[in-house]
């Protein structure tokens, strides 16, 4: 995330009023956005948009669109991963020959400079300086493989993306001998590929319980000795989405890069867990109702909170949004840590399954 411009003025309780122009360089900056850009707020860009002419026509002719700056008040932000865009839809207010009070939709992309007029809270001014401070680096590939079956991801911010997934198409398994095992990791081998070229990939993880993946390394060096040179090793009791969060939490990702938010996440979740499985002797709490108990002792260290928790979808939820955002704040505030899970991936999705907040605690109440 690249910031512009910034200017803010401060409100106090942890609130600021103002302006943050910047332009999302990665997917993953698009996914933050998401999660700061609320209904409400002013967002400016550049877009296209047909202009409206004077004529005698009951029907005057459709006129080319033209690229110009608009100001639409937020009513909708949709994150649409595939097509790698972020949808701000508004009613018009600001804008050269167009009629204001009527809709339009920005489709942000990487690369497209917009501005963001709103009351900030700090949790939103700490989730840009963070993505501003990260590094854009190419997407790391994790390919999991067991006997007859493989599934790939790209590691992103905000969670695993399923690349593909390939099963031995002859319901044997590996039980052909060698010929069919090389025939199917071939097939792995293309796909791989295709995607390492296509996303631009900076490493491959191949992880996996037993010795097939060492088998798919030898066979992989044979084919390709160069992507060979980019690929690591590591082992995971399974494939899939319980596979990536092997390679997750044992910090493969992080010995190819310096930060991965979502290693941090899986282990945070992992440790929460296991604190509320020792019952009355555990330091950890969940749901808001024993969070609010916890942060009254002052006892809260980490609070863990899913980003949906922070987002407004009706006009009756938005009380309880600000009930959130108020012991954030509070937690701030006694130095205790802040950590906004992605419910796009599945410690988010966990998360969420136990009431959206919870918290590791300095000491058992």
């Amino acid at each position: 995330m690249k910031v512009l411009r910034r200017k803010i003025k401060d409100r106090g309780r942890n609130k600021s009023i103002g302006e943050v122009s910047l332009i999302p360089e990665s997917l993953d900056d698009l996914w933050h956005l998401k999660h700061i850009i609320e209904p409400e707020d002013l967002v400016y860009s550049l877009t296209y948009r047909r202009l409206e002419e004077i004529t005698d026509k009951v029907r005057p002719d459709k006129t080319e669109k033209k690229h110009i700056r608009l100001g639409i008040r937020v009513e909708s932000v949709e994150f649409h991963k595939f097509s790698h865009r972020l949808r701000i839809k508004g009613v018009i207010e600001q804008g050269v020959d167009t009629e204001l009070g009527s809709y339009h939709t920005f489709n942000i992309e990487p690369n497209t400079k917009l501005s963001i007029i709103k009351t900030w809270k700090e949790h939103q001014l700490k989730r840009i300086r963070e993505a501003a401070k990260a590094v854009v680096s190419s997407p790391v590939i994790v390919l999991t493989i067991e006997e007859g079956e493989a599934v790939a991801g790209v590691v992103r911010q905000y969670g695993v993306d399923e690349l593909f997934s390939l099963r031995q198409g002859s319901g044997k398994g590996m039980d052909g001998g060698d010929t069919t095992k090389k025939e199917f990791f071939h097939k792995v081998i293309e796909q791989l590929k295709n995607s390492f070229r296509t996303i631009d990939a900076e490493a491959i993880i191949i992880a996996g319980p037993g010795f097939v993946k060492n088998d798919f390394l030898s066979v992989l060096k044979e084919k390709d000795p160069e992507l060979t040179k980019r690929t690591r090793m590591e082992q995971t009791s399974s494939i899939g989405v319980s596979g990536f969060m092997e390679v997750l939490k044992r910090g493969a990702v992080n010995r190819l890069r310096e930060e991965e938010r979502l290693t941090r996440e899986v282990k945070l979740l992992d440790k929460l867990m296991e604190e509320i499985s020792q019952e009355n002797d555990g330091k950890a709490v969940y749901g808001k109702e024993e969070v609010l108990k916890a942060l009254q002792c002052g006892a809260i260290e980490t609070l863990l909170v899913s980003d949906d928790k922070l987002m407004v979808l009706k006009t009756d939820e938005e009380e309880g949004r600000e009930q959130i955002e108020a012991i954030l704040e509070a937690v701030e505030r006694a130095r205790g840590k802040v950590v906004v899970f992605s419910t796009e991936f599945e410690p988010g999705k966990r998360l969420k399954g136990l009431g959206g907040i919870a918290a590791i605690l300095r000491f058992n109440i």
